[in-house]
């Protein structure tokens, strides 16, 4: 019942916004938006705190059921995307962008999360891919409609750009699948991890793997099918790059340990090291991307790219240890790309523009907390001990530089140097930032000054910057929920 409340909740009232709720007043639309999200995060935490799972039969004749629940990876998963749910549906109080009805807009917020959660709590594959694509229509909405009204043409451009990429990765993704289930004989994930791809021959293994992981790493983004990433959130009104940061790329990494990693861990062994250069060459071309990036929304959206390198090095190198670092940067890329899209959103509103070729006022002078919060998210993004970005990226090095027996030594070594100065890189466009926008290098004293974080911009921020901090401190919160399934992923390997 919890489950299945957890899944309705937000998907109904979602589409009830989107379809009869269009005449609301925006203040009423804003309440029964921030009133879901907030039964939905109590939900979640109901469901991962009990263990709640829905089991029943649903397409007997093609062997589908009805299945969703949680585990140690997909828990964390469920947590944020509740969490965040919040964050966004508060942040309407900030910010409803232009383009439509408020309502219309809520109500994809709404959508996108209960897609979302599905996606994370399925144990059936092809449950994952039908929640995989429930995203996809009220995201493109959110950027289509609702993006950057300065620029109608690059909203659209972006939009379009991100419809194709993931629907040329659903695509994929659909074939992998449909092989996987008919060679496999079932769709239920449990069994299919428990058997670990035996009774597959070594050709059905790599092509399974093959679609699966080029399917879903459209979504992470993997370099270079990352070219639609960029687009979308520099046009993405702020709750929409948000929720494309923090949620939706974390489903193509999710989609890539529950799917190549556990059910075809032999295919995907023979990919792995191609995986891996990809991981790697994204730490690197997003960093020298940032260093000379003007727009500072662009920025952080490459900085996304280098991140998710990371995390796909990470489980490229077939150890538990790998496993444990993707899955822990995962979540705190989640919050720090949320904290800086909050905080460069905010300085947009302000300036109507965030170029840092522009001169203005140093945000230490001008906004204090302001200046503050988008140092701590750019010290968290480029690892600093003490914050969540640290231990993701320290233990995928690591990692990467002890592979996994069956994994080519070199290559990995060779990776996790190449990883190592994307994480220099990442010091370097960092600083970049703070001696533009918040040590105001260049500053022009007529330039209009910067209103600092008030009402709810400043509790939503405060609780991102909690996270960011609290997984620096206590990472073994994080990985001590994961520890059990990781286990059972390399046993059954």
């Amino acid at each position: 019942m919890v489950m299945s409340l957890l899944l309705a909740l937000p998907l109904a009232v979602g589409l009830w916004l989107v379809t009869g709720g269009r005449a609301l007043a925006v203040v009423l639309a804003r309440r029964i938006t921030a009133a879901t999200a907030g039964a939905t995060l109590l939900l979640a935490v109901a469901t991962v705190a009990f263990g709640a799972a829905v089991d029943r039969a649903w397409l007997p004749e093609l062997g589908v059921r009805w299945s969703f629940g949680v585990d140690g990876i997909s828990s964390p998963l469920v947590l944020l995307t509740a969490g965040i749910g919040v964050l966004v549906a508060l942040h309407a109080w900030v910010e409803v962008p232009p383009g439509g009805s408020p309502a219309t807009f809520l109500g994809c917020l709404l959508v996108v999360e209960a897609g979302a959660l599905a996606t994370f709590a399925a144990r059936d594959a092809v449950l994952f891919l039908v929640a995989f694509e429930v995203v996809l229509v009220p995201m493109w909405v959110l950027v289509a409609r609702y993006g950057d009204a300065h620029d109608p043409r690059a909203r659209t451009g972006a939009a379009q750009r991100f419809v194709l990429y993931t629907a040329v990765g659903s695509t994929t993704l659909l074939v992998g699948i449909l092989l996987l289930v008919a060679t496999a004989g079932t769709a239920d994930l449990r069994r299919l991890a428990d058997q670990a791809g035996a009774g597959l021959g070594s050709g059905t293994q790599l092509a399974v793997a093959l679609l699966l992981v080029l399917g879903l790493a459209v979504k992470v983004p993997v370099f270079p099918l990352h070219t639609w990433l960029p687009p979308a959130h520099t046009t993405a009104p702020t709750a929409g790059s948000v929720l494309l940061a923090a949620v939706l790329l974390k489903m193509g990494t999710y989609g890539l340990v529950r799917l190549p990693v556990s059910v075809v861990p032999d295919g995907f062994a023979r990919l792995a090291p191609a995986l891996a250069v990809a991981g790697a060459v994204g730490i690197v071309w997003g960093g020298l991307v940032c260093l000379v990036e003007r727009d500072l929304k662009r920025l952080v959206a490459y900085s996304s790219v280098a991140h998710m390198g990371f995390v796909v090095l990470a489980l490229a190198s077939g150890s538990d240890t790998g496993l444990q670092a993707a899955l822990y940067a995962n979540i705190a890329h989640g919050v720090i790309s949320a904290l800086l899209f909050v905080v460069v959103g905010g300085l947009k509103q302000r300036w109507g523009s965030v170029d840092l070729a522009v001169r203005r006022p140093a945000l230490r002078e001008t906004s204090p907390r302001l200046g503050f919060v988008l140092l701590l998210g750019l010290a968290a993004s480029l690892g600093l001990p003490g914050l969540a970005g640290f231990w993701g990226e320290l233990l995928a090095v690591y990692s990467a530089w002890t592979p996994a027996g069956d994994r080519p030594r070199v290559v990995f070594v060779a990776c996790a140097v190449v990883a190592a100065v994307g994480a220099a890189l990442a010091a370097a466009y960092a600083l970049r930032v703070a001696g533009l926008v918040w040590a105001g290098d260049r500053p022009d004293p007529e330039a209009p000054r910067t209103p600092d974080t008030t009402g709810v911009e400043r509790w939503v921020i405060a609780v991102l910057a909690a996270a960011v901090v609290a997984l620096g401190i206590l990472p073994m919160l994080l990985l001590s929920t994961t520890a059990d399934a990781v286990a059972r992923i390399g046993g059954a390997r």
